[in-house]
């Protein structure tokens, strides 16, 4: 029988290759996983995300798969996995798995056996054009046609030119695809996160006069809900799982059709408005502040807009994006742990349910590379080359956004410690440590009860089998003010008021009407007293409080 137990759920992300490593080889592991398995449930965590731990040429750091059935072996082995997954259910923490069903790698066998003509069938597993492509352009740079000598045609390819998109039009892949989905249900996972599910469904013919941008014609395609009806129907409503979806370029109204209540598709979405308000001039490549008013419209459109029709996500990082603490917060020293708390409690008192990327929740900031050979991220290298060589941005200034953006800001391994490489390994990592990690690691937290880590702990709690925070409506207050983000929450005549200062300055806050702080209980603060003075206070840089009510 199917539950919401992913309502309750508490959703720990992992990037393997950076969490711990338990070999000696610089990196990641799945045994080095198994050691912090405690950790994460003492954090309050009830689900692990495991990002892809699938064999592959690693050219997009494992998001191309050239084996769904096979472990990395830099990785583990398949009894390696075996072992997390039954360490894992014993402490009463699920698993989920990436699911990469968009693209494959080059590598895999599917396009291998299809180009050479060993197995003609598998040709038709990707997407081809016998012309010159249209002007699409891959966002990872360049065309988003990669030309094949044996096949003599051009393929698709949205992201890195290695990376070939599947052609889901064909149903002996889409069976291929259920297969492997219930293969690893029937091992025993929990579920599954969709990588960019939202573009598995392409126009057929492929457009020919066109702008570069293929999103318009390649976001929520002409199939993808009939392919995610069939998908549920062949494969997921069988299990008891939790099913969330990479939507990027989604709105409130497609995420209703992704997962609505009454949708048949998926559990709930992804989706990143509120992380892309910092998009300008270069793209996703800005090192300008967020908007705090937009940002506050955004989160408010989507609290209300799925209220009672589907379910958040609530996340402000992941593998894929800056540290939360260093895009929405401040990493300046002085500032670090107060923000840090802050942007907790601002989101994880929201309705949905909670991700924290590994990190997050000791307040991790951006590791401020300053060379383009400290990168290891594709996506960061093509862009810096795009730019740079064509003389775009100068290098300084694009050495400059990337470390503001770019996706390695997630990727440097956990600080555990404050010895050598941080605990992460007994030697020198695959990816740069960042600057922080004598100051800000686990070891420390833990025996700091003002720290971040006890801060999370407090904050998950606090939400654990609350019914206002499931169930509450969510009222945005101060709609307008460029520095202070509150809000209240209300449920069967109880009430929670949020309060968050999104500034390095002292800020003002006076309760609108109807609200009278005496009557209120303070809950949470990430400092120590306050002055209030008439029906508010002035707000401390990156001041929180919380107060309940009824």
């Amino acid at each position: 029988m199917q539950t919401e137990w992913w309502k309750d759920a508490v959703v720990y992300q992992i990037y393997p290759r950076s969490f711990q490593d338990s070999n000696g080889d610089g990196i990641g592991d799945l045994r080095g996983i198994i050691q912090r398995l405690d950790y994460i449930r003492s954090l309050g965590a009830t689900v692990i995300w495991l990002c892809p731990i699938y064999a592959s040429p690693l050219i997009d750091n494992g998001y191309d798969i050239s084996d769904y059935y096979a472990i990395h072996p830099e990785l583990g082995t398949m009894e390696d996995f075996d072992c997390l997954l039954r360490q894992a259910h014993q402490r009463g923490l699920r698993v989920i798995m990436d699911l990469v069903v968009n693209h494959t790698s080059d590598q895999h066998r599917w396009f291998q056996e299809g180009t050479s003509g060993q197995n003609p069938a598998y040709r038709d597993y990707y997407i081809w054009e016998t012309e010159k492509p249209n002007r699409w352009g891959s966002w990872f740079g360049g065309s988003a046609g990669g030309y094949n000598t044996q096949v003599g045609a051009h393929y698709l390819h949205i992201f890195a030119k290695k990376q070939p998109d599947l052609n889901w039009q064909n149903p002996a892949l889409r069976d291929e695809i259920y297969r492997m989905m219930s293969w690893w249900l029937n091992k025993g996972i929990d579920g599954f996160r969709m990588d960019v599910i939202s573009l598995i469904s392409k126009p057929d013919p492929i457009p020919r006069d066109t702008g570069s941008d293929l999103s318009p014609y390649c976001i929520n395609g002409p199939q993808v809900h009939t392919y995610l009806k069939e998908m549920r129907q062949k494969v997921l409503a069988k299990y008891d799982i939790m099913t969330v979806g990479e939507c990027p370029g989604i709105t409130v109204q497609e995420a209703q059709k992704y997962a609505g209540t009454d949708s048949g598709e998926l559990n709930m979405v992804f989706q990143f408005e509120h992380t892309s308000l910092t998009d300008g001039k270069y793209g996703k490549w800005s090192a300008d502040r967020t908007d705090l008013v937009k940002l506050k419209e955004v989160l408010n459109r989507w609290q209300n807009g799925l209220r009672e029709t589907s379910w958040n996500c609530l996340f402000w990082g992941n593998h894929d994006q800056p540290r939360a603490v260093s895009k929405f917060g401040c990493d300046l020293p002085e500032y670090r742990v107060l923000s840090a708390k802050m942007l907790c409690a601002c989101l994880y008192l929201m309705q949905g349910t909670p991700y924290i990327y590994q990190g997050e929740e000791i307040g991790m900031p951006n590791p401020h590379f300053t060379s383009l050979e400290q990168y290891r991220d594709i996506e960061s290298i093509c862009a810096y080359h795009d730019f740079v060589d064509s003389g775009v941005v100068e290098k300084r200034m694009m050495l400059t956004l990337l470390a503001h953006t770019s996706r390695d800001n997630a990727r440097t391994p956990m600080q555990w410690n404050s010895r050598f490489c941080a605990g992460f390994s007994s030697a020198p990592p695959w990816i740069s440590l960042g600057y922080s990690w004598r100051a800000v690691n686990v070891e420390q937290e833990e025996k700091d009860e003002n720290s971040v880590l006890h801060f999370y702990r407090d904050i998950l709690a606090f939400r654990k089998g609350n019914p206002l925070i499931r169930y509450g409506t969510f009222e945005l207050l101060c709609a307008d003010d460029p520095h202070i983000f509150a809000y209240v929450r209300t449920y069967q005549g109880k009430r929670l008021l949020v309060i968050c200062c999104f500034a390095s300055e002292f800020t003002r806050f006076d309760a609108p009407e109807g609200i009278t702080l005496d009557d209120w209980t303070l809950e949470l603060s990430n400092y120590d007293g306050c002055f209030v003075i008439g029906n508010g206070f002035t707000a401390r840089p990156y001041k929180l409080r919380v107060y309940s009510l009824g």
